[in-house]
């Protein structure tokens, strides 16, 4: 918990943003040392804004895990754009991440322009060096230092965990000093209804394919507590937009489904620290991506 004799430390909220699918949840989740955001191979995993809280003895960090910036044509990949890009003036600072692997820079600098309005400090965090020849660093560091003026430049695998220790002393650099905002043993704002939503679909995330995965949204429909036994029961729905999506959802003879609540339920159990009882139902809701109302029930 807090420290009543502590009044100044090194405290500050940081947006971490980037194209899709450049690790920004596998960052977050490193540097809390748990797993808060979903993550999976596909781009646009993300769809919420998602706080991270990271403590250490002299600093606590806020840490905002947006969706992926990309163009976006549909209501819902807007609603998602828009959620980043309202979340850049209210932090102290910013973590621009990008994907060392890509064979270049990327052209579009609409990004950049976005950065330019908000006037923050901004690093950049040129991640997965992993999977790189580490030759070929050098000329994608010096093509990102020629488009925007980055405070500074720090190769990292947020996999791995390599460079991450650099990566910390940046931002503690540009953070300003202040009281903790949060008590130390709170990792996320987040509910856990939200929590085990998303931990539903990523599940679908990593088992569908096309545009199955960006069809369905997942509701909590009940959450429901037993003290006496120790145990939870959650009710969830999961919606798409299509009766042929629905069956792939299921799968035959109810397999797909089992398969996403079995390994979405021993998650969530690992979440709780108790025993849980998932029930799944799979529901159609023709252009629940295109109705305004919806989109704001889930945040976008």
């Amino acid at each position: 918990m807090q420290n009543p004799e502590e009044t100044s430390i090194r405290t500050g909220i940081i947006a971490l943003i980037g194209p899709p699918n450049v690790g920004k949840s596998t960052l977050l989740n490193c540097l809390l040392g748990q797993k808060i955001s979903i993550v999976s191979p596909k781009p646009q995993t993300t769809r919420n804004r998602i706080m991270g809280i990271v403590n250490g003895p002299d600093y606590q960090l806020i840490l905002l895990d947006t969706p992926g910036l990309h163009s976006a044509k549909t209501p819902l990949n807007q609603g998602m754009v828009k959620v980043a890009l309202d979340t850049l003036p209210e932090v102290d600072a910013i973590l621009f991440m990008i994907d060392a692997s890509m064979s270049k820079a990327r052209d579009d600098a609409s990004p950049f322009q976005h950065l330019r309005k908000v006037n923050k400090p901004v690093l950049l965090a040129v991640n997965k060096i992993d999977l790189m020849d580490k030759k070929k660093l050098l000329p994608v560091l010096n093509a990102y230092q020629e488009m925007y003026p980055f405070t500074a430049l720090v190769p990292i695998s947020a996999k791995s965990k390599d460079g991450i220790d650099t990566l910390l002393a940046e931002i503690l650099n540009l953070m300003p000093e202040g009281p903790r905002l949060y008590p130390e043993d709170i990792p996320t704002d987040a509910t856990e209804r939200f929590i085990v939503g998303e931990i539903i679909r990523e599940k679908i995330f990593r088992r569908t394919n096309q545009e199955v995965p960006y069809a369905t949204a997942v509701v909590i429909d009940a959450f429901i507590e037993d003290e006496v036994k120790e145990a939870t029961t959650i009710h969830a729905t999961i919606l798409v937009e299509k009766d042929s999506q629905k069956g792939i959802i299921i799968g035959k003879g109810g397999m797909m489904l089992k398969e996403i609540g079995k390994a979405a339920r021993r998650e969530i159990e690992d979440l709780l620290g108790m025993p849980v009882m998932l029930k799944l139902w799979v529901k159609v809701q023709k252009n629940w991506s295109t109705n305004p109302r919806f989109l704001t029930e889930l945040g976008l």
